[in-house]
């Protein structure tokens, strides 16, 4: 494991890459979604927030937007970490849903930058049609760039109950298009949807590792006030016990292979948002309670990788 981690934390990974630590400066490039605009439905998938999941995210939209929002978060982020890498991350929303042209010219005005070094991109699976797979691989020839795939689950009964408005098949084939253009890919999922198992969930674990990806993301399920799931289940509680969240994320970690990066083990939720797990804004507690378990039971990822 890359700096004596017990797992292969993308953090390590980008400094290898970079040479120093790298940060990513969120952005909310004005894009929305399929299941919002009433291309397949109204509301976004039921877990999501009103912000698309990017409360964090800076809003911009033309090209001198970008170019103030950037600036923006690098004075910001300058004091903590003067000598940082930064990497443009479109998180909110879709970010490949939009005519190409578009895409390109919001896509290039965060990469003209001279202080940004490369790119992420956040999308659903079903939103790459060939023209935009197309720019996305003259991208991936001249920067640094990964595409993050929200599969979340792959349990039919589960997406249709969230109002996802895809299955893992596709996410299978955006997976296999972008793979053999040679883009990295990190995938998301979700841990704790309503009615979902432990079993299901490694089982959804499974399913990606088994043809790995570049990382893996695994997030929280975190109830939002301005979600559509609060509405529908105002009392769900994913966890009742932070101890049982990092019992299960261990276990997670131990079927991921070694050579995935890991760039999510639980959430961020602005705390005004948060309905439950009352305990999730922790972000650190939880990380460190992580870091013990496999500490304590020597563990290590991909420890049980088969």
């Amino acid at each position: 494991m890359q700096g004596g981690e017990r797992y292969n934390s993308i953090s390590d990974h980008l400094k290898k890459e970079f040479g120093r630590k790298t940060v990513k400066l969120s952005i909310d490039a004005g894009f929305t979604c399929p299941n919002r605009d009433g291309t397949l439905s109204y509301g976004g998938c039921a877990f999501c927030s009103e912000g698309g999941s990017g409360e964090l995210a800076a809003h911009t939209g033309e090209t001198a937007d970008m170019h103030e929002s950037i600036s923006m978060q690098i004075d910001r982020l300058s004091e903590k970490w003067p000598d940082a890498v930064y990497l443009a991350y479109f998180q909110a929303f879709t970010n490949t849903y939009a005519p190409v042209e578009v895409l390109r010219s919001r896509y290039y005005a965060a990469l003209d930058d001279p202080r940004i070094s490369g790119i992420v991109i956040a999308t659903r699976p079903d939103c790459i049609p060939d023209d935009v797979l197309d720019l996305l691989s003259e991208i991936n020839r001249d920067h640094y760039m990964w595409v993050e795939l929200g599969l979340q689950t792959i349990h039919r009964a589960t997406s249709e109950a969230m109002n996802i408005g895809y299955d893992v098949s596709a996410y299978d084939r955006a997976f296999e298009r972008l793979s053999s253009r040679g883009i990295r890919v990190v995938t998301h999922l979700i841990l704790g949807l309503p009615g979902e198992t432990k079993e299901m969930m490694l089982g959804s674990l499974r399913h990606v590792c088994a043809h790995p990806p570049f990382g893996i993301k695994l997030h929280l399920m975190n109830i939002v006030r301005n979600s559509a799931l609060y509405s529908m289940m105002p009392d769900y509680v994913p966890f009742e016990t932070m101890d049982e969240y990092i019992s299960l994320v261990t276990d997670c970690l131990e079927i991921i292979p070694p050579e995935v990066t890991i760039h999510r083990l639980t959430g961020d939720v602005p705390r005004r948002y948060l309905v439950s797990p009352e305990w999730s804004y922790q972000k650190r507690t939880i990380l460190n309670g992580i870091n013990r378990r496999l500490k304590d039971l020597d563990i290590r990822q991909g420890d049980k990788y088969m």
